[in-house]
């Protein structure tokens, strides 16, 4: 593929947010110099900071900057001032699905790895853990979060509503078989069927499109046996296809398989522009002390560059991040004994990406000699 220019909308956030996205900046812009390619980055407030800078989670300006975009990526949003203040009106959350709404980012995607050389780190059991690979699609702008919502006259009862239409189920089903296709042909959809008249849409019309993929296998499962499942044997999974709650839910689940959530990375997509973000939060006990884990947020920007067609760029990301897993360049959180800042796993991962070859994992090379590659 020739040179490919691009814009790219950051949107650091809050919390760790603005350390991890200056990693995967640097990542990105090795990419752009070893291949040739062109990334224009364009930075704008969202959550917290946005709100206390100008009383919106996502204002006007941001939101015009990402409509203008090839790309997004995010780092993470969230403070607990407003977090932990359930009378608080305006909160960066709102931020998140307003943009979300507002780009049609109708599908999230989210890869969950078990590493070899991290099965420690996992709660569940090695043998249960080893090997697996799935990749989840989750319905990103419709259901309960974006049905009906209030309260009744007397206070005294809420309801929300979950409303489906074909369309919205048409359009993200075809992406996960298609990705199925891609990996290892299995499809499984996640709804509760036995009692949501929106779960019966999904699997009617989920089963009317199966036969445009002959090759890939579909199966059901009801959202409590998932969640069930998924931790009694996680390698059963190639790719889930559910909607946004339990997809939400289900995803965090998932996550814990890998060991960390600094390792998870995940796309929101939608027919023009896409978002790159890590699943992890802010973390905003850990913000400006150099232990935050830059891998989500770099693995998102691989994401990013297979989005654009890169995939040998993208590949090469990968590559450049497992080898920092082999030789445990890693923050504290996976390397407690003789951890790394978020800056030096960051310049030994580009440093990678740059000349193709790994600089020896010393912290005085990873200091001093990788502070002038970029």
């Amino acid at each position: 593929m020739g040179v490919l220019r691009k814009k790219i909308a950051v949107l650091p956030g809050d919390g760790i947010g603005p350390e991890v996205c200056d990693e995967a900046i640097k990542v990105l812009e090795a990419v752009a110099d070893r291949f040739g390619h062109q990334f224009e980055f364009e930075t704008h407030l969202m959550g917290a900071c946005a709100i206390d800078a100008t009383g919106e989670p996502l204002p006007d300006k941001t939101l015009q900057g990402c409509f203008e975009a090839d790309a997004i990526l995010l780092g993470a949003i969230g403070d607990p001032k407003y977090d932990n203040n359930p009378a608080a009106k305006v909160r960066p959350e709102q931020g998140l699905l307003k943009l979300r709404k507002s780009l049609g980012l109708f599908a999230n995607i989210r890869p969950v790895t078990a590493y070899d050389v991290l099965l420690e780190h996992s709660p569940l059991k090695n043998e249960r853990v080893a090997g697996a690979d799935m990749l989840i699609y989750r319905e990103l702008t419709g259901g309960i979060y974006f049905g009906d919502k209030g309260r009744t006259e007397d206070g005294e009862g809420a309801y929300d509503h979950c409303t489906y239409d074909r369309s919205e189920i048409v359009r993200i089903t075809h992406l996960a078989f298609q990705a199925a296709t891609t990996r290892r042909n299995k499809l499984t959809l996640v709804d509760k069927a036995n009692v949501l008249e929106t779960s019966r849409l999904w699997r009617e019309v989920v089963k009317e499109i199966a036969p445009e993929y002959p090759d890939v296998e579909l199966d059901f499962l009801f959202v409590d046996n998932a969640a069930m499942q998924i931790i009694l044997n996680p390698k059963q999974f190639d790719v889930i296809l559910t909607e946004n709650m339990f997809g939400d839910i289900l995803s965090d689940e998932a996550s814990v398989i890998a060991g960390s959530l600094g390792l998870l990375p995940s796309a929101s997509v939608g027919n023009t522009v896409a978002l790159f973000e890590p699943i992890h939060g802010s973390f905003p006990q850990g913000a400006g002390k150099k232990i935050a884990n830059p891998i989500a947020t770099i693995l998102s920007a691989a994401m990013m560059l297979e989005h654009f067609g890169l995939q040998e760029e993208a590949d090469l990301v990968k590559k450049a991040v497992h080898n920092a897993l082999d030789k445990k360049v890693l923050t504290p959180e996976l390397n407690a004994t003789s951890p790394y800042t978020t800056e030096q796993v960051g310049n030994f991962i580009a440093y990678f990406v740059m000349h193709g070859i790994e600089v020896m994992p010393d912290k005085n090379n990873i200091e001093v000699g990788l502070s002038t590659i970029i």
